[in-house]
């Protein structure tokens, strides 16, 4: 996983703006895949943060095809902590900051409103070496 700070976004072309969170869901309603979505909005505009597997699942399913994943738990904690909330569902209502490049590309980073601490999903799930 990357470890950003403000300055190396600002220097790789992200721009940085404070978005409200505004729903929060953690759902297996996306083809049997657990995933976390953070509905954010920021100066009229909005997008959905998330669409990560965290687990596998779907209401119904045979008991050997529900899998969680230590990695896709600890992206949930990492996430609320960055948010600087300990309880998923009031993330609802809180302010972060997103890194993106254009309103065209996908938001990836979000970092704390005050601190310089940010989760990059992209970069957290890729292998490692």
């Amino acid at each position: 996983m990357k470890k950003w700070n403000q300055w190396q976004l600002i220097d790789e072309g992200y721009r940085i703006e404070n978005a409200k969170i505004t729903n929060v869901s953690l759902n297996m309603e996306n083809h049997g895949c657990l995933c976390l979505d953070l509905a954010l909005e920021w100066d009229g505009c909005g997008c959905v943060y998330g669409g990560y597997v965290l687990g596998k699942g779907y209401v119904g399913a045979d008991d050997d095809f529900f899998k969680g994943s230590s990695k896709g738990c600890e992206a949930i904690m990492r996430i609320m902590d960055v948010v600087g909330e300990s309880e998923l569902l009031k993330l609802k209502g809180k302010y972060i900051r997103i890194a993106h490049k254009d309103l065209e590309s996908t938001i990836e980073i979000i970092g704390n409103i005050i601190k310089d601490k940010w989760f990059d999903y992209r970069t957290f799930f890729e292998k490692e070496d």
